[in-house]
């Protein structure tokens, strides 16, 4: 082949190649910002869920309950109550998925605490994570922490807590929320969705507990408790601060005022007050099958005791809870010495900086009980 003709061959190959790299870099340009995105995208925690799998339709009121007599001479919040008490689904905002370790590991968790806590309450969250609700593994069992919560009514604060809690399960994984408001009215629903969250997510979960954010527990005594209750969480358990042969409160100005509208029933089963409740996981498993045919009441503690009653299964007293606080035996004495606390299980009704003194307290190596020691007034 001439000189001339092979240049001529070389020039169409490289031609050929060029056009053909230009057209791959053109094709490759589109394809590269999301490439150069994807590689510069740091390494996170996995995000928390939003949401649920399916779609939830947004409840609607029912109208009819204005036809109910007396209806329209009830207070606000009880309307409210009536209009929605059928609306048992609600989105969730933050969920924890992992927290028991998915639900084939669920049965490690020994204790879930399941704390109801209203968004703002961001001092007593934090108090709680500092003391008795510390995730750790105690006696040879975990212990695992979950603040129950929903939004506030006003726009404006909703968006600002909405945005805390969203802060503070991203550093502390401990938050559920639903798109609910968060009323004292709503917490029997607030009760019914944990119920149905556990069921999907800590299926095995051996107890839990169950309470405010406002009390004092001592984890140390309900591990303790816990360990020597026979079935390891299989067999049914739920005790408390047991409250029997009392109904419905009909004075309005009462907060608990549950008028004849919303139920006719002169008398609640036994139940145990809300503030503090221990269960098995048996037991927990049971109250969310029966709350899917018992429609909402708006007293919480009253509602478990209506799946209880339900099932056949009753609740049990527990000297160790103590839902209305410690009583002393002389009004000399004072009641806030840990000597007190430190046997307990539970005692109701402790603003946040009590807690950590307390905690501290009954802790302390040095504390001897037997006599009154203040030892509270030297940390």
């Amino acid at each position: 082949m001439s000189r001339h003709w092979r240049h001529k061959v070389e020039v169409a190959v490289l031609s050929f190649v060029g056009i053909t790299g230009f057209l791959f870099l053109l094709q490759n340009d589109k394809k590269g910002p999301v490439l150069k995105e994807a590689m510069e995208t740091p390494v996170t925690i996995p995000p928390i869920i939003t949401g649920r799998p399916k779609p939830i339709a947004e409840c609607q009121r029912n109208v009819t309950v204005a036809n109910i007599s007396g209806f329209a001479g009830l207070p606000d919040h009880i309307k409210d109550f009536l209009r929605y008490k059928h609306c048992k689904e609600f989105p969730l905002l933050l969920d924890m998925p992992d927290k028991c370790g998915g639900p084939d590991n669920s049965y490690d968790t020994f204790l879930l605490l399941a704390i109801k806590s209203s968004p703002g309450n961001y001092e007593r969250r934090e108090i709680i994570r500092k003391t008795w609700g510390q995730e750790r593994t105690y006696a040879g069992v975990n212990i695992r922490r979950l603040f129950l919560s929903g939004q506030v009514a006003n726009a404006r604060d909703a968006k600002k807590t909405n945005q805390l809690l969203k802060i503070e399960a991203e550093e502390n994984g401990d938050i559920l929320q639903w798109d609910f408001l968060d009323s004292f009215f709503n917490l029997t629903l607030k009760q019914v969705l944990f119920h149905s969250w556990m069921e999907a997510r800590c299926p095995g979960v051996r107890f839990v507990f169950n309470g405010d954010d406002d009390v004092f527990a001592n984890t140390d005594n309900i591990i303790h408790y816990l360990l020597d209750v026979p079935g390891a969480g299989d067999e049914h358990l739920f005790v408390g601060q047991l409250i029997t042969n009392v109904g419905p409160i009909r004075e309005k100005w009462s907060k608990y005022y549950v008028p004849e509208q919303v139920t006719a029933s002169k008398s609640y089963p036994p139940y145990c007050a809300g503030g503090g409740i221990l269960m098995s996981g048996y037991t927990s498993r049971t109250i969310y099958k029966e709350s899917l045919g018992i429609e909402l009441f708006p007293i919480d503690d009253v509602y478990l005791g209506m799946c209880l009653e339900k099932a056949g299964l009753k609740p049990s007293s527990h000297m160790g809870i103590r839902t209305v606080g410690v009583r002393v035996p002389s009004s000399r004495l004072e009641s806030f010495d840990p000597c007190y606390y430190k046997e307990l299980l539970l005692v109701h009704r402790f603003v946040p900086y009590e807690m950590l003194v307390m905690w501290r307290a009954i802790h302390r190596p040095n504390l001897i009980c037997g006599k009154r020691m203040e030892v509270y007034q030297s940390l």
